[in-house]
């Protein structure tokens, strides 16, 4: 019989193993597939160590470099990332995939390969968002959201991505734990060198564990005395955070002032943080918070997408923000939401359908689906 305190454990497991029974996503490279879709460049920054022709779970001390252009595979649903898979010949017309990839020799080729492309940009777009992967995630898992994400949301400027070594095993959870603050350093070396290039707007997007990486950078840049770097950080989105509440509430007071805007998207339905929360022994994470009251002291927007149901392939409700047809739907109709989410949070968000609630300096939007017309 399974001991009490271990079930939730045993639920996840069970669930996250369903979840990748088809096979692992793999970066297949595929360059006669240019032109059968939509095309993106994103730039990677890794932690991964890269042996046998692919990036693994095994942590790199230091940073590697690699720019990829990416298919996107037409008549695909909004939020659908379908990868090339393990076990499968790849199809261009259906599966998310590679047509080209350059290793970048070192942080100077990076920046420079940087500069390039944001010169290639209007003046205006000329910003840099940073995608950070949460838990169970394989490098090829990591590169294909992030285009997705750019694509889906028709963000302006340069993609970029931070691969830190997750196990991308439903067994992994402890593994991924401590690879997040392995990690930290990393993402604080990839921001510094971003800055570096001349970009004057970075936008910080993690999903799950990534978002304690991302404090994590964050508050290691603030002791270090780099506001120069934190500055050009324009916006902080964490989409179902998988952070400790005190722990968070720590890491924000430290780095004070946040940067702005600080977006945290929550929701009652994310099934993979309320078993987080009780294999940790708590009441929720910061992603699954359903007051405002616990950070109505840190200048933050929460934005409870409880009423909004994931994609297909998502059975845990963890990534709505990403990947729900109707979210994707919405924000590409509200014009003050492109993900950088330039200005006042609270009066640009404001505007959408739902209901806004302001309890001393924090802001929680409940959102609601558009109704058809």
């Amino acid at each position: 019989m399974t001991h009490p305190a271990l079930r939730p454990l045993a639920v996840l497991v069970l669930l996250l193993a369903l979840a990748g029974c088809a096979g692992r996503a793999m970066v297949a490279l595929v360059p006669d597939a240019l032109g059968t879709g939509a095309s993106e460049t994103v730039l990677v920054a890794s932690t991964r160590v890269f042996e046998n022709g692919d990036w693994g779970s095994d942590r790199l001390e230091g940073l590697s470099f690699v720019g990829f252009d990416v298919n996107i595979p037409p008549d695909r649903e909004p939020g659908q990332v379908e990868p090339a898979r393990d076990g499968r010949i790849p199809d261009p017309t259906e599966d998310f995939l590679v047509t080209r990839a350059e290793a970048l020799d070192g942080p100077s080729a990076f920046r420079t390969t940087l500069q390039r492309e944001l010169a290639t940009r209007p003046a205006n777009e000329r910003e840099v968002m940073v995608f950070i992967h949460g838990f169970n995630n394989t490098f090829a898992d990591g590169l294909y959201r992030t285009a997705q994400i750019r694509h889906d949301f028709d963000i302006p400027g340069v993609a970029v991505h931070y691969a830190w070594p997750s196990a991308g095993n439903a067994l992994g959870y402890a593994y991924d734990r401590d690879s997040a603050l392995f990690a930290r350093d990393g993402l604080e070396t990839l921001l510094r060198e971003i800055a570096a290039s001349g970009s004057n707007r970075i936008v910080l997007v993690a999903h799950s564990l990534g978002s304690s990486v991302t404090m994590e950078a964050l508050r290691q840049l603030r002791i270090g005395g780099r506001d120069d770097v934190i500055s050009r950080i324009s916006g902080v989105i964490l989409m179902s955070p998988d952070v400790d509440i005190d722990l968070f509430r720590s890491q924000a007071m430290r780095i004070d002032p946040l940067p702005q805007p600080f977006v945290i998207f929550t929701s009652q339905r994310d099934r993979a943080l309320r078993i987080s929360a009780a294999i940790t022994g708590q009441r929720s994470r910061l992603g699954n918070l359903g007051t405002v009251e616990d950070v109505a002291d840190l200048n933050v927007t929460l934005i409870d997408i409880s009423e909004f149901q994931s994609g297909a392939r998502d059975g845990l409700n963890h990534f709505t923000a990403a990947n729900s047809p109707a979210m994707i739907q919405l924000l590409q109709q509200v014009a003050a939401v492109d993900l950088s989410l330039q200005g006042d949070a609270t009066q640009n968000l404001g505007i959408l359908p739902g209901t806004v609630l302001t309890v001393r300096n924090a802001t929680q939007i409940f959102l609601q689906p558009l109704v058809p017309r």
